[in-house]
């Protein structure tokens, strides 16, 4: 992506990074942090007010792709996106880090009132996709491609015998905001949506809960908090303070959810009920965990949403200090 910038675009960004400036000036210039529109993500919203020794300047994307493209083009510096896209980015050999988690959940699979499903009830999912299937008219399920919850659900789905990519027909609906329609109008058997969106559906009454997919090798990790390693070898205060303001976030979220809901509520315009619904699947989190994330690559390369074994790139691309400066814990009690 890095070609793809023009030098006057590079220099103009750079001629105002922090890192370029005096350190008073330094602490007025912006770090630039970008997130997703979901229950999850939304609080990174409120990272500006928790930062004590940098500005941040927060922007909100419609989706974790948008903020991963973003970072990549350095038009952020650093990035709330997820463990897959982590992966992803690895896999591309794009130069991104993992600096500190930040929330975690936010997925459930809902299934069409049709098909008549109890929850978790996964014996009678594969009887339903086997007799569609052999009918020549595969089940419907939608996800939007290549986010956490497609993953989650493709990783669920495979645990329980049903092969995503020959099983069933998957629609991709990349705006989750759209899910609700598509399922109000019966064009799809089973969505996997990301919170608050997915409180919506079933509030609205347009689907059943079926499961939480959490029952795979990502558990329920979903964010991660990254930048890159120009970031770091050139402004490494701004993106301590990020992370010291992260620390703070989760603490707060644990301990006051009515600023959860209201963050909700203000960016999507859902209401607090709805709002209140999404948060009961979430956990805040600012923990790393880099076991799993080597489980998460290798079942991304079995569902071949990458191409190579990025083991390696992992151990590379998660630094663990901004978190130990932040909590005075070592890595062991931080995910390593």
């Amino acid at each position: 992506m890095r070609r793809h910038l023009g030098p006057l675009l590079a220099a103009a960004l750079w001629s105002f990074s922090p890192g370029s400036l005096s350190p008073a000036l330094a602490q007025e210039a912006p770090v630039k942090v970008g997130y997703a529109k979901c229950a999850h993500c939304l609080p990174v919203a409120l990272l500006p007010g928790l930062a004590k020794g940098a500005t941040i300047d927060a922007t909100g994307f419609n989706s974790g792709n948008d903020v991963l493209t973003a970072l990549i083009a350095k038009s952020l510096d650093v990035a709330q996106v997820t463990y897959l896209h982590y992966v992803t980015a690895l896999d591309k050999g794009f130069d991104i880090v993992a600096v500190a988690g930040e929330v975690n959940g936010g997925s459930e699979c809902l299934s069409a009132k049709a098909l008549n499903l109890k929850a978790e009830d996964w014996a009678g999912f594969k009887a339903a996709v086997e007799k569609a299937k052999a009918a020549g008219a595969a089940l419907k399920v939608a996800a939007s491609r290549g986010n956490a919850q497609d993953i989650h659900m493709r990783g669920a789905f495979l645990k329980h015998g049903i092969n995503p990519n020959k099983d069933v027909q998957f629609v991709n609906i990349p705006n989750p905001s759209d899910h609700l329609a598509a399922m109000q109008r019966g064009e799809i058997d089973m969505v996997c949506s990301v919170e608050p969106f997915a409180s919506q559906i079933r509030m609205a009454g347009a689907a059943a809960h079926f499961v939480l997919p959490y029952d795979q090798a990502a558990g329920n990790l979903t964010n991660l908090i990254v930048t890159r390693s120009d970031v770091i070898a050139k402004n490494r205060a701004a993106v301590q303070a990020v992370v010291d303001a992260d620390v703070a976030l989760v603490e707060k979220l644990k301990a006051d959810r009515g600023i959860w809901i209201d963050v909700i509520n203000q960016k999507t315009g859902l209401s607090k009920e709805v709002a209140a619904e999404a948060i009961k699947n979430a956990e805040p989190d600012y923990r790393m965990h880099r076991g799993k994330t080597l489980a998460i690559a290798a079942m991304m390369r079995d569902l071949k949403y990458i191409t190579r074994d990025v083991s390696a790139d992992v151990e590379r691309h998660m630094d663990f200090s901004f978190l130990e400066a932040a909590t005075r814990k070592t890595r062991d009690g931080l995910g390593y």
